[in-house]
């Protein structure tokens, strides 16, 4: 109800609710009024003499209803109901939400203390740990990186060995506790044709078939337009500034020629969020351990 400016939409509700329930209290009422001297009959007929008579409901059945009623008065005043109204209790979905938080923090300090006097290293190959790493994975990177860690169109494989950013303990803790923005600039000005060049001269570094002519007039745009500043002369990629190694096997988006052409075209802008100030210290070294047991490095998968 905060959303709302207008006080014509706060009293609507407050109206509502009240008015529903009052009305369900009077139809009550008047069906607990005694019965007249002659019961009348719904007029329902079964089995040619079987009628269907119009009785009230049994006391104990109406005073079940009239509750309910009761119930449903008292839980307005005490809960948010009643447009922006908050309660007499001041109950709100987010303090109690707050208040769990705070107190599974409480609880799970100690624990996340102890991790982060511990070497990232040690504690890759710590099982306790890694079960708890895993849970902070499964928690907050899942949706990105996949279950199985192994990324998909536009998300690293994080079981592998390629990493845009580097895989050294302090770098894979400096990427999840600041973000990384990974951006490749559209380079539509150099023309359709250029374009094409030079998307054959980038399938032709990693060994993906492509026309020698093309890849020949590619190469000297590579050089000349600004592609080497930082995928490096070699085409190898430069891990300072998330430039990805376009002479192995790894492709982010995909090797077709008309995904690379889409990439020069248009650009990528990929970012990975910065988790230090929702997650702190303690669990951000935590889930760098897990994902660096997750590499051949560390015997992961």
């Amino acid at each position: 109800m905060n959303d709302f400016v207008n006080q014509f939409w706060n009293w609507y509700v407050i109206l509502l609710v009240l008015g529903s329930i009052i009305a369900c209290g009077v139809l009550l009422w008047t069906q607990s009024l005694p019965p007249p001297a002659k019961l009348d009959t719904t007029g329902h007929v079964w089995d040619e003499t079987l009628e269907e008579y119009n009785n009230p409901l049994p006391k104990w059945w109406m005073w079940l209803f009239y509750i309910t009623v009761i119930f449903s008065l008292v839980y307005s005043f005490l809960y948010p109901t009643l447009g922006s109204f908050q309660g007499i209790l001041g109950w709100s979905s987010s303090g109690q939400w707050a208040r769990e938080m705070a107190k599974a923090e409480e609880q799970n300090k100690p624990l996340y203390a102890k991790y982060l006097q511990t070497d990232l290293k040690a504690l890759a190959a710590d099982n306790a740990g890694m079960e708890t790493g895993k849970r902070l994975y499964l928690t907050y990177c899942v949706q990105c990186h996949g279950a199985d860690a192994k990324g998909s169109k536009g998300f690293p494989n994080l079981v592998d060995n390629d990493w845009l950013w580097g895989g050294e303990p302090a770098q894979i803790v400096e990427t999840i506790a600041i973000g990384r923005n990974g951006v490749m600039p559209p380079h539509a000005q150099l023309g359709a044709e250029t374009i094409k060049d030079l998307a054959s001269y980038v399938r032709s570094l990693s060994g993906l078939p492509a026309d020698s002519v093309r890849a020949s007039k590619g190469q000297e745009v590579f050089n000349s337009a600004g592609c080497s500043g930082c995928h490096g002369p070699d085409g190898k990629g430069m891990q300072a500034v998330g430039a990805p190694n376009l002479t192995d096997k790894v492709w982010l988006y995909g090797s077709s020629e008309a995904t690379i052409i889409e990439t020069i075209t248009k650009g990528r802008n990929n970012q990975m969020p910065a988790w230090k100030e929702f997650l702190g210290d303690e669990k951000v070294h935590v889930l760098a351990a897990y994902v660096l047991s997750l590499g051949p490095a560390a015997g992961g998968k």
